[in-house]
């Protein structure tokens, strides 16, 4: 059984329910949600006290009685009640108006390649909660490609790597159907994690999550590279803060062990094609999508063990949703979709 491009051109809304951030496309208005997926929640009373950015903002600032949860993880929903309760703060009037108007509404949404039937009932669940009274479901690499503007209905290869905060799916496409593919629980924050364990052991510094982003405008600076950035954290011994100049280059090398097991999975998704569509690949080349995709080096990394080139798509961090908005526009060329496993 196949999904139609007509049946996603029924659908008023477009969801990419994601680890790191919320988004939803609406019909005729484009990309409307765009927060991360926090929630604040009361411990004592069970209350929900903020999402999103305000509650991003939160995180490692708060009491015991107050914890930010994310009850998305991996593209997957963990915790079906909390993400409701999310969405229903995020989603602004404009959209609770349009499905007041349309009674029958269907949305859409993205989930992995591999989601498990339970994964993908979670996702039912969260939407037909807020309204919706048919949910498509949609697998998010094929989402992504469309939004990445590649000829995924053509008797061609084109070969995609999603890369998340929580996992990365790579995959080998042609006439609309997935030929071969794999995830592997690699993203940002496991390129986080590593530098966080780098600072530790090498200047004994507790890096607190907001004191990432000066490293990371170092490390996606290629004039800087080589250079120091200035780290302020806390000192492991101490317990006071403190300021360590950092050199960018040995923060490279730390995150290159995780993401070797990336550029593992992009082997063996290649060996499962068949020639033919390899020798295209060999002439278009990788494109990288997902919020991750702008981790340093992870282009250079991929061009030297595949010798093919890779591009980055324009905007990595919103393909799989604006992909999924060109569709049910009706914006992409009349082609068959597989259906999610399960």
């Amino acid at each position: 059984m196949t999904l139609s491009l007509e049946q996603l051109t029924r659908c008023t809304v477009a969801v990419d329910l994601g680890a790191s951030r919320t988004r939803v496309y609406l019909r005729d208005s484009g990309l409307v949600v765009d927060e991360p997926s926090l929630a604040a929640v009361n411990c004592r009373t069970g209350s929900l006290i903020a999402v999103g950015t305000l509650a991003g903002g939160m995180a490692g600032r708060t009491p015991g009685h107050i914890r930010v949860v994310r009850p998305i993880s991996g593209g997957t929903v963990v915790d079906i009640d909390m993400a409701q309760r999310m969405l229903r703060f995020l989603v602004n009037d404009k959209i609770r108006r349009a499905w007041r108007r349309k009674p029958m509404l269907r949305a859409a949404v993205c989930l992995p390649h591999d989601a498990e039937p339970i994964a993908q009932r979670a996702a039912v669940e969260v939407l037909t909660a807020l309204g919706a009274r048919r949910v498509e479901l949609v697998d998010a690499l094929i989402a992504a490609a469309v939004g990445c503007g590649l000829p995924v209905e053509q008797p061609e290869a084109t070969m995609i790597v999603m890369c998340g905060a929580a996992s990365t799916q790579i995959a080998v496409l042609s006439l609309g159907s997935i030929v071969a593919a794999e995830k592997v629980q690699v993203g940002g924050d496991a390129i986080d994690y590593a530098v966080i364990q780098h600072l530790r052991s090498e200047h004994e510094l507790m890096l607190p999550s907001q004191g990432l982003h000066p490293l990371h405008l170092a490390l996606f600076d290629p004039a800087r590279m080589g250079t120091e950035a200035e780290v302020r954290g806390r000192d492991v011994a101490t317990g006071l803060s403190r300021t360590v100049l950092v050199n960018t280059a040995h923060v490279r090398e730390a995150v290159h062990t995780p993401l070797t097991a990336v550029i593992d999975a992009i082997g063996r998704v290649l060996r499962e094609c068949p020639p033919d569509l390899v020798a295209d690949l060999a002439e278009r080349g990788v494109m990288l999508a997902g919020g991750s995709a702008m981790l340093p080096g992870l282009d250079m990394m991929i061009e030297q063990a595949t010798g093919m080139v890779v591009r980055i798509a324009d905007k990595p961090d919103v393909c799989a949703v604006m992909g999924l908005g060109a569709m049910i526009e009706g914006k992409v060329r009349p082609m068959h979709l597989d259906p999610l496993a399960g």
